[in-house]
């Protein structure tokens, strides 16, 4: 392989690993402005999200380069076509994130202490986890590691998913004192962007599955 070539795929994967670490600094100031309803962290939240469709962009263009330059064949193939898939679920955790500071800013005050402490903050942290596993996946290349990370990326996931039922039926609970009922379906709506982050993790760390191991893409095993 071309140093030159090598050289392009290693800057690719650093440019995607930044955007994740992005991401995850963001969702890491979103757990701290939950735990408070502190309004000022969750702005400052969004400072990691800035110009993530211009750079989401540059990446594509980098791998359209690659693919038009050099012709990748088997593995590599499977992980230029990977990275191309990874900047659109990161546009979209991106996208999530920042839905996500904003419904909190606007309603976390309409939840009571117990649904925060209970099922919003340990869903978050789990969201976390999820990321931070993508991120350690994103800086292998050691396909047993990958294959272990992405057990515990299933585990992370499935464990998100379970806190926002848990955390629905408590938010459910006090429908009756939450006047606007439009209201109530917000604050849902907002919470449910932290799953969604977790779930756009498990789409990443899929298709890290398939660049590094192989298989076939969207299948999991």
């Amino acid at each position: 392989m071309l140093k030159t070539y090598s050289k392009q795929l290693d800057d690719i994967n650093e440019k995607i690993v930044q955007i994740a670490q992005n991401i995850l600094q963001a969702n890491s100031a979103i757990l701290n402005g939950l735990m408070t309803c502190d309004k000022t962290l969750l702005e400052g939240a969004k400072e990691s999200l800035k110009n993530m469709s211009s750079k989401t962009t540059e990446i594509d263009n980098s791998i359209i380069k690659v693919l038009a330059l050099y012709s990748p064949e088997a593995r590599d193939l499977r992980l230029i076509v990977s990275f191309f898939k990874i900047t659109n679920e990161l546009l979209r955790a991106s996208s999530n994130t920042r839905t996500f500071i904003s419904g909190l800013t606007n309603y976390c005050q309409e939840l009571d202490e117990v649904t925060v402490k209970e099922f919003a903050v340990p869903m978050q942290r789990s969201t976390l986890e999820c990321l931070n596993t993508i991120v350690m996946m994103l800086k292998t290349t050691c396909t047993d590691e990958t294959q272990e990370l992405y057990n515990k990326l299933l585990i992370g996931e499935s464990k998100t998913d379970d806190l926002y039922e848990l955390l629905q039926e408590s938010v459910i609970k006090q429908a009756p004192n939450i006047e606007d009922f439009g209201k109530f379906t917000k604050i849902l709506s907002a919470l449910r962007k932290s799953e969604k982050v977790a779930d756009r993790s498990l789409d990443v760390g899929t298709l890290l599955l398939f660049a590094r191991v192989g298989g076939e893409m969207g299948i999991v095993e």
